[in-house]
């Protein structure tokens, strides 16, 4: 059997409403079969997830797929396992409740054969709530909440320090996976996707912009309740913290809680202009979602799952 040219990574937990049309989508990509494999990791399910993945893959036993057990639990053990699962140069990590694009591997491919220089490549990302429309405090300040990366429709270098690829639709040679020593594990939740970023950046700047690698990101309405918000939210800035201080040590951590402050110093700003513009719930979310920031970087610990 020949060795693919894309291993799809997917580590998944717990999302049985949307699992297999994820997968779906991938058994109808443009792109040959024989090109690609799917590699499914069970990062410890507790409901039907596994069920259903094993189900689709025995009723479709000619499609490249695998299912492979995690039993460590967190979104990077998931990814980092499928690192050494993979038999592809090129790595694309998917999260379990996107929707690609016909054409994503597609475009993938052609996009590394056309850059051998690239280290890696993020696609676009647009949010599909399927299950209740998009909030009315929704705004472009909290694209990060529900994964949204929409830069046009050129092809170009990430840059800038809030710019790069989403752990939802990224992809990168395994060899520079390998070089880093793969993903950070201690993050568990959040924060991966950035770390992975910054430090393959250290060692090739060529990651890029890829807006014809399309997905949809399902957004569940318990996702649009501010609750989850608060967690998502303490949780980035408790991961955040953890990140900096394994990276570059204790001393920037307290730098880093500095620029929170000062964020939520701009965010407070920002809910005064939508409230003299008459968008004033809109501007309170963002100010909110600065604030959980801030407290989950002071936190000790927030848990998730």
């Amino acid at each position: 059997m020949a060795i693919p040219r894309i291993s799809v990574i997917i580590s998944t937990y717990n999302r049985q409403a949307f699992i297999i049309t994820c997968l779906q989508c991938l058994a109808a990509q443009t792109l040959s079969t024989h090109l690609f494999e799917v590699v499914v990791i069970d990062n410890h399910c507790t409901d039907d997830t596994a069920a259903l993945v094993k189900q689709f893959l025995s009723q479709h036993p000619t499609l490249p797929f695998r299912y492979v057990f995690e039993g460590q639990k967190g979104v990077s053990f998931g990814r980092d396992r499928g690192i050494h699962e993979a038999q592809a140069d090129i790595l694309v990590y998917l999260d379990d409740d996107a929707e690609a694009n016909p054409t994503l591997l597609e475009n993938y491919l052609h996009f590394f054969d056309q850059h051998p220089q690239a280290a890696g490549a993020g696609g676009r990302i647009l949010p599909k709530y399927s299950e209740a429309p998009e909030p009315k405090w929704m705004s472009k300040w909290l694209n990060g909440y529900v994964a949204k990366v929409d830069l046009g429709g050129s092809t170009r270098p990430f840059k800038g320090r809030m710019k790069y690829p989403i752990g939802c639709n990224m992809a990168y040679r395994k060899a520079f996976l390998l070089q880093i020593g793969g993903f950070n594990t201690q993050l568990t939740f959040r924060g991966d996707d950035k770390y992975i970023y910054l430090a393959i950046k250290a060692i090739n700047p060529h990651i890029y912009y890829l807006p014809t690698a399309l997905v949809h990101h399902n957004i569940p309405q318990k996702r649009l309740h501010i609750h989850y918000l608060r967690t998502l939210y303490r949780k980035t800035g408790n991961e955040e913290k953890l990140r900096v201080k394994l990276t570059h040590g204790s001393p920037q951590v307290w730098l880093k809680g500095l620029e929170f402050i000062v964020k939520l110093g701009v965010s407070i700003g920002i809910w005064a202009w939508y409230a003299l513009s008459g968008r004033g719930l809109q501007g309170r979310y963002v100010a909110l979602s600065q604030w959980y920031t801030l407290q989950g970087f002071f936190s000790r610990h927030v848990f998730v799952r």
